[in-house]
């Protein structure tokens, strides 16, 4: 879930991972004193409000920092908007210690890459769903929109919780969507910055505070209902002999006391509120690339028609066998990665790097768009190119999804990127394998032009966007329809 990047304080303006990523095209390796604020290379530190923050725009030095030092690196810093709004029991804002390190533990045990193959049917159902759900959705920007935002969302609460989402209105998938809008209001790197300034209007009763400040208490109450009810349900399902496959089935059939059964209410909440968001904003940028650059398009369709048979819809059993589709998917994470500036990480102890001092508790942030925009590893990295990931001959590069930047360094790497990859790769497969995409016409005929231009904020998709869908395989259309009993 994108609400932890949140020292991009008022001093820092939206869009801030392009101007940092700007800063280091500057006399590359010289210091630059610009007020509290100075460069080193690929390393740029700031003070705001007090706060020691360096932004990192290399890998290399973002792995040497917090993969090979992570001892000292994986800290988080303190934001109190995070626990005004019900979120402290987050694992991705959890202080290093004890309880992360018992989280983690439980997240390997249920998120491990062997656990994702056992839900791979269940993948292919929410795929389905996702396709004839597109097809309703043609040339409607808010509906698209609507329809990303469905798919992983159906998907998660059914791997996590075995709750099978209702068409229209159901209450879970409504609570999520509600909390995740207001999370994205009131955790922001304005209120944090005024909370951090002002610690005393903590103090003030909630009838102080209007507009988005307001909604505080409302989180609170959203994040106790979902931590709550959903995981209550499955263990009376699990009572009565009636509860399905989930990751909250499979860990209470083991768990050994009621702190764990804590701890995996937060994971699971977590685990929903991450993944739903992350993936939706990627399946949104999928779709737009496709729109974009039909070449690709075209080209990961004519593979997938090559390994699967035209009458049979992919699976990920497929995967291994489709490199420039698996290409396509990592394309779409380093084109436009959901959180550009990442999750901060904090310091623990003091350290040095290349003869710097960076004090404990200094905020450290890597900025994934400048990642993204390295020429070097990426030429014409601005355009979309999925063989920026493959070798001259077409396989891909020796390059395991599980380090891919966009999930994260060290001990704070996104531990549910097995699910995420097998849930994104599985939707665009359904996809491609169903429709062709395309731009939508207006009243007269005329095709509405279509930018990439993305949201600003702590995490970033595409803004609303007309297209069209088009079935191209009937057989196929009509075994994803039988999957999930529509007519």
């Amino acid at each position: 879930m994108s609400t932890l990047c949140l020292y991009r304080l008022a001093l820092i303006p939206y869009h801030s991972w392009v101007t940092h990523s700007n800063w280091t095209l500057h006399d590359l390796g010289s210091h630059i004193l610009r007020g509290e604020r100075y460069m080193v290379g690929n390393i740029i530190y700031t003070r705001q409000l007090g706060i020691d923050i360096i932004i990192i725009n290399s890998e290399t030095i973002a792995r040497e920092l917090l993969n090979k030092r992570s001892a000292i690196y994986s800290d988080r810093p303190v934001i109190r908007t995070n626990e005004l709004a019900g979120m402290a029991f987050n694992t991705a804002l959890l202080p290093y210690g004890e309880t992360l390190q018992r989280h983690r533990t439980i997240y390997h045990q249920v998120l491990r890459a062997e656990a994702s193959a056992s839900y791979h049917e269940m993948y292919t159902r929410q795929a389905s769903e996702l396709v004839i759900d597109l097809l309703d959705a043609s040339a409607d920007p808010h509906n698209l929109t609507h329809t990303c935002d469905r798919y992983p969302a159906c998907l998660i609460t059914a791997v996590t919780y075995g709750h099978i989402a209702r068409r229209d209105g159901d209450p879970v998938l409504g609570r999520l969507h509600e909390l995740a809008n207001i999370i994205n209001r009131v955790i922001t790197a304005e209120k944090a910055a005024l909370f951090t300034a002002f610690p005393f209007l903590e103090k003030l009763p909630a009838w102080c505070f209007s507009g988005d400040y307001a909604l505080l208490e409302r989180s609170r109450e959203l994040c106790q209902q979902l931590l709550n009810e959903p995981f209550n349900e499955v263990k009376e399902q699990m009572a009565a002999g009636t509860a399905s496959q989930s990751l909250v089935a499979d860990f209470l059939s083991q768990a050994d006391d009621d702190a764990d059964e804590h701890m995996m209410k937060a994971i699971a909440l977590t685990a929903s509120l991450a993944g739903s968001e992350s993936t939706a904003a990627t399946i949104h940028t999928f779709i737009l690339a496709m729109v974009l650059y039909p070449d690709v398009q075209a080209r990961a369709r004519a593979e997938l028609n090559q390994v699967v048979k035209h009458d049979k819809i992919p699976s990920l059993h497929d995967r291994d066998s489709l490199p420039y589709l698996e290409a396509v998917l990592r394309e779409v994470l380093r084109w436009s990665p959901v959180v550009p500036l990442g999750l901060p990480h904090a310091t623990s102890e003091d350290d040095v790097y290349d003869g710097y001092f960076i004090p404990k508790g200094t905020v450290i942030m890597v900025n994934q768009w400048a990642l993204s925009r390295d020429e070097d590893e990426f030429p014409d990295a601005s355009r979309f190119d999925p063989n920026h990931h493959l070798t001259v001959d077409g396989q891909l590069k020796d390059r395991h999804t599980g380090n891919l930047f966009v999930f994260g360094f060290g001990r704070r790497i996104c531990p549910g990127r097995w699910f995420a990859m097998d849930a994104l790769w599985i939707g665009m497969a359904a996809i491609l394998s169903v429709l062709r995409i395309d731009h939508a016409g207006d009243l007269n005929g005329k095709r509405i032009e279509v930018r990439p231009e993305f949201t600003a904020g702590v995490s970033v998709r595409p803004q609303d966007f007309a297209c069209s869908f088009e079935s191209i395989n009937a057989a196929r259309e009509g075994q994803l329809r039988a999957m999930i009993n529509l007519k």
